[in-house]
């Protein structure tokens, strides 16, 4: 009865969902596999990052129904590096599995999914930055839905990349002390930022019951809708994510005017 309810639940917010426009790109902070790991007696730290990789598959599946074009999943903070080696290992072998997964899945290709990563990838283990590097490679000319993994992020540092970057291509152009400083504008920092290439997040979703972005595409989200859910990410289910659709289409966006 429970699964029947549930079944015609999702399908009512479906309909609702397809009345009005959808978010065109979507961020995830993935919060909650370790909570969700001890509520189901896992104690390895590669069983609980599994969990959480399992779920992408779901997630990819959900955008592509509603043609959503981009989905920036956060699934690894610069932070999240100073958790003890096991755990950090753990994290990037499960990292590792999925995205070498996804880039042999035929679906992928199909459907013509684009996977990229973003982060300090000087901070990755080799073997993490070689599969990413082999993912972007393999699906570089796909265009459908842009899937990027932040790992080893920070909102923050992004910031300080993107304007170190402007200014050494200041210096590089021969241009004086005082144009390099005219130079930073929030155009010209945009024009640097790790997600260059994609449209800022309309909705952000952050699952396991936090209230708080902690830096997630911090100059980015500056008009992106917020919704936070409190299940935790490898039990975030199909309504759930129908749910956070909805809410954003049910806000009026005004951009500051």
């Amino acid at each position: 009865m429970i699964h029947l309810l549930y079944q015609l639940y999702e399908r009512r917010l479906r309909r609702q969902i397809r009345r009005r426009l959808v978010p065109q790109h979507i961020g995830i902070i993935l919060d909650g596999n370790r909570r969700s790991a001890l509520k189901q007696g896992f104690n390895d730290p590669r069983q609980v990052y599994k969990l959480g990789a399992q779920k992408l598959d779901d997630v990819l599946a959900w955008c592509i129904e509603l043609e959503i074009t981009a989905v920036t999943l956060w699934v690894c903070s610069i932070d999240n590096l100073q958790r003890s080696p096991s755990e950090v290992a753990a994290i990037f072998a499960a990292v590792e599995a999925k995205i070498a997964s996804l880039t042999q899945t035929p679906l992928v290709h199909q459907l013509r999914i684009r996977i990229r990563a973003v982060g300090r990838f000087d901070l990755l283990p080799p073997s993490t930055a070689a599969v990413i590097r082999a993912a972007e490679e393999a699906t570089a000319g796909y265009d459908a839905l842009t899937v990027t993994i932040a790992i080893a992020y920070g909102g923050r540092e992004e910031v300080a990349d993107a304007v170190r970057d402007l200014i050494r291509q200041q210096i590089t152009e021969g241009d004086p002390l005082d144009a390099i400083v005219e130079a930073i504008t929030p155009e010209a920092i945009d024009k640097h930022l790790y997600t260059v290439a994609l449209p800022n997040p309309d909705l952000i979703i952050r699952t396991s019951g936090e209230f708080r972005l902690s830096g997630f595409l911090l100059w980015q989200s500056v008009s992106s809708e917020f919704y936070f859910c409190d299940v935790n990410w490898p039990e975030f289910r199909k309504i759930d994510f129908y749910r956070a659709v909805r809410t954003y289409q049910q806000r009026q966006r005004r951009f500051g005017q």
